[in-house]
């Protein structure tokens, strides 16, 4: 569960990861020991989960992003583990997301020009033989939330994330909607 010094020490190391102890207490209202204690135990529990620098990526060489989804066949947890472990390792990969749907993943990269979007497509992903399909949509803009507050309410109980609902019976819980898989 999360108190309010909670979401406040999390807003503000959001925003900004590289102040003092001492400032994120003054910013949160509390002394530093306090502040200090706080994050100690939201890093033990993994609430969060590291401090990260933003980097743009134009300045390195890296002003074109896109948006690759693949299929891949047969789409087994070994070959879609094999997959992702391969694909994280290359270095025009932002991140993965494995989904349902149309395609197994969606990868975005982060490249220098079209040409290197043609050849990551051609030299790294086209040469798989467990890739069915690819299909590549090129990013004008990408805007990210700074801030990420705790989801309180739906999917959530008590501020804890809900427990799965068990498999097989398809109902939903007594006063909530039924969720499709695809949106």
């Amino acid at each position: 569960m999360y108190d309010q010094l909670d979401l406040a020490l999390l807003r503000e190391l959001q925003r900004n990861a590289r102040q003092t102890n001492r400032e994120l207490a003054k910013a949160t209202h509390v002394v530093p020991s306090t502040s200090l204690q706080r994050v100690r135990a939201l890093l033990d529990r993994g609430v969060v989960t590291g401090f990260h620098a933003a980097v743009d990526l134009r300045t390195i060489g890296r002003g074109v992003q896109a948006l690759v989804f693949v299929k891949i066949r047969p789409p087994s947890r070994r070959v879609i583990d094999q997959f992702r472990a391969w694909i994280m390792e290359l270095p025009e990969v932002l991140g993965v997301f494995v989904t349902s749907g149309d395609h197994d993943f969606v990868i975005h990269i982060a490249v220098g020009d079209t040409g290197d979007l043609y050849g990551f497509v051609l030299d790294h992903l086209t040469q798989r033989p467990e890739i069915a399909d690819v299909y590549t949509s090129v990013v004008f803009e990408h805007a990210r939330a700074t801030v990420v507050e705790p989801a309180f309410g739906r999917g959530t109980e008590n501020g804890k994330p809900r427990p799965a609902a068990p498999a097989g019976n398809g109902r939903a819980r007594p006063g909530e909607p039924r969720w499709s898989s695809r949106l």
